[in-house]
């Protein structure tokens, strides 16, 4: 296992991360505590140290196993947790990115997981009702209180992110060093105005979401393709996927079975062809791989030995390549280029240009 800086910052964290949604079975899926701890044991002996939680996975019981898996080894591990959402009903505050939504939730999930410090706390879902300056102040507080020590920023839109950090800049106060999003072979629009946002800023990106609720192991190829009408349901939560649902369109199918074709010839699976492909997209920093049993997370921790040659690259880029759309293939038109450059693009040496690919 090797480690990465996270974003703009000097936190060292693994490659990979570990993701325990799974940790629980309080939503009628999921892995009991003696797997679960396991799982967890075997990442941390593999060399992982960074971890992902939140507030409402399996109803609290994920971070309140991680409170007993850590134990003797607190120091030692990156643990990240979120707030936002809330599984309490009838109460408007009871979630949400606000200010009292934030201070309730960093309570009780110190609480939970038996610490005096999270290392990194995500906004989980980005609400479009709160202020982003009592988010940024918000954050701000607690690392001044000592209770985080750095934020980040999950499921919302660029121009959100892109703001929170610009008025961290100008103020003095903590800005976000981590993304979190869905991306994979399979939902690559992020490509079109996140992960370039987040090259620009220097924010560590970790996807999740990886391996599309098992679309991208090939366990689904034998279905059959789905109508057009289930496609609006394509954005359901991933908790929900996790249970058994999953959408199959024609895209998705050659993508998944472009996966199992190029693992068989080298000699691999499925999950981790597609998290090779993951570990080679330019900002992908740090995927956050899930697992239900210990062999499914060995499984993907193999993708660490796992060496795509451009061919296998080329082969996925053109079947789960997606359109840009404008502004970017706007920017692309040789007209367009001409007229702001003057004929001279191929004359110009752009030592930025490396950060927007």
């Amino acid at each position: 296992m090797h480690y990465k800086l996270l974003g703009k910052s000097g936190l060292r964290v693994s490659e990979l991360c570990l993701g325990t949604m799974t940790f629980g079975e309080d939503w009628g899926w999921g892995t009991p505590e003696g797997e679960s701890r396991r799982i967890f044991d075997a990442f941390v002996d593999a060399g992982g140290n960074f971890v992902d939680t939140a507030n409402v996975y399996t109803m609290g019981t994920s971070e309140r196993f991680l409170g007993k898996f850590l134990e003797g080894k607190r120091d030692r591990l990156v643990l990240a947790t979120k707030y936002t959402s809330t599984l309490e009903t009838g109460d408007p505050n009871a979630g949400g990115n606000h200010r009292k939504s934030m201070m309730r939730a960093v309570e009780a999930s110190l609480r939970r997981l038996n610490t005096d410090y999270i290392d990194l706390y995500w906004l989980h879902i980005w609400d479009a009702v709160t202020p982003i300056e009592e988010v940024m102040r918000g954050f701000e507080d607690l690392v001044r209180q000592g209770k985080i020590l750095h934020a980040g920023i999950s499921d919302a839109p660029a121009w959100i992110v892109a703001c929170g950090n610009t008025l961290a800049e100008l103020r003095g106060w903590t800005p976000f060093v981590g993304l979190q999003i869905e991306y994979s072979l399979a939902e690559r629009t992020p490509e079109r105005e996140l992960l370039p946002m987040a090259r620009a800023l220097d924010i560590a990106v970790t996807p999740w979401g990886v391996l599309k609720s098992g679309v991208l192991t090939g366990k689904y190829n034998d279905r059959p393709p789905e109508k057009s009408h289930a496609a609006s349901a394509e954005r359901r939560l991933d908790s929900s996927m996790s249970s058994g649902f999953v959408t199959m369109d024609h895209q998705k199918r050659a993508i998944a079975e472009t996966v199992v074709t190029i693992a068989a010839e080298i000699g691999q699976t499925p999950s981790r062809v597609a998290l090779a492909w993951l570990r080679h997209q330019p900002g992908v920093t740090i995927p956050i791989i899930g697992a239900r049993r210990v062999s499914q997370l060995k499984d993907n921790l193999g993708c660490l030995e796992v060496t795509l040659s451009s061919e296998h690259l080329a082969r996925l880029d053109e079947v789960s390549r997606i359109k840009l759309g404008f502004p970017h293939e706007f920017y692309d038109n040789d007209l367009i280029e001409d007229m702001v450059f003057a004929g001279t693009l191929d004359r110009i040496d752009d030592h930025r240009a490396a950060l927007r690919k």
